[in-house]
């Protein structure tokens, strides 16, 4: 399939997506039914090795909503593995300096871009679509950088600087953490640091993302400016849908 989420958020669109963590095919096949615009399948924090990815990549292969991984490290093997199993982009976790950006960039870019090795498996149909795969992926394939240390605060303009990266993704409950703040992600500290974000990516012509853990947080990301919007996850989804009917039922 082919995706169109960079070309959607140069237009200045929204983009809404969750978190994969449950490594079954039936959790993308029936959350590609509700309307997300893509789905990241989380190899950092959740159980889900590179065969889980795949099939589940390979689930949602006909349908409009686009898949990335997040990896679990600035890694070029898995970087790459990523992109070959299918995905449109990768979120890179703990992106620190304009150094660590510039390498989550080479591994996810052909050559003279980047040094991402040839031989895309399901990204290019099994070789199917291979020429024309190879010729496009630098143009149309995602680089997402996680800005959640105090560190990647200090270093933004630099990090937001380097070339091919497009989304500058606040993890904010590891960015709460890394201000001394423990669990208060509501912080006006941690606000403040969001707010710097988007206005940093304005500047240097970046998407600004962020996951919210609740509906408020998502209007309030919203209103902030952010454009790149994961909403919850599988396992947030389950548990608040049977707290809602636990609730009815004892009304």
């Amino acid at each position: 399939m082919k995706c169109d989420l960079k070309a959607r958020l140069s237009s200045g669109k929204t983009l809404l997506g969750t978190w994969v963590t449950i490594g079954h095919t039936d959790v993308p096949d029936v959350l590609e039914a509700v309307g997300f615009d893509w789905l990241v399948f989380d190899t950092e924090h959740a159980p889900l090795g590179p065969e889980a990815v795949s099939r589940m990549v390979q689930a949602i292969d006909t349908s409009s909503v686009c898949p990335i991984v997040r990896v679990g490290a600035v890694d070029q093997y898995l970087i790459k593995s990523a992109f070959d199993m299918g995905a449109h982009g990768v979120v890179c976790p703990m992106v620190n300096t304009r150094e660590e950006a510039a390498q989550v960039v080479s591994y996810a870019k052909y050559p003279p871009a980047g040094v991402r090795g040839v031989a895309p498996r399901k990204a290019a149909d099994y070789g199917d679509t291979f020429a024309d795969y190879v010729r496009t992926a630098n143009e149309t394939t995602m680089v997402v950088v996680q800005i959640e240390t105090a560190e990647a605060l200090e270093n933004l303009d630099r990090i937001l600087d380097t070339p091919g990266v497009d989304v500058a993704f606040v993890g904010p409950t590891d960015l709460t953490m890394s201000l001394g703040l423990i669990d208060d992600r509501g912080n006006p500290r941690v606000v403040e640091a969001m707010k710097r974000v988007v206005a940093a990516c304005v500047s240097h012509g970046k998407t600004p993302g962020i996951l919210a853990a609740t509906p408020d947080e998502a209007r309030r990301d919203v209103k902030l400016g952010f454009r790149f919007i994961g909403l919850g996850s599988d396992t947030r989804f389950m548990m608040s849908g049977a707290r809602e009917y636990i609730r009815a039922a004892r009304e």
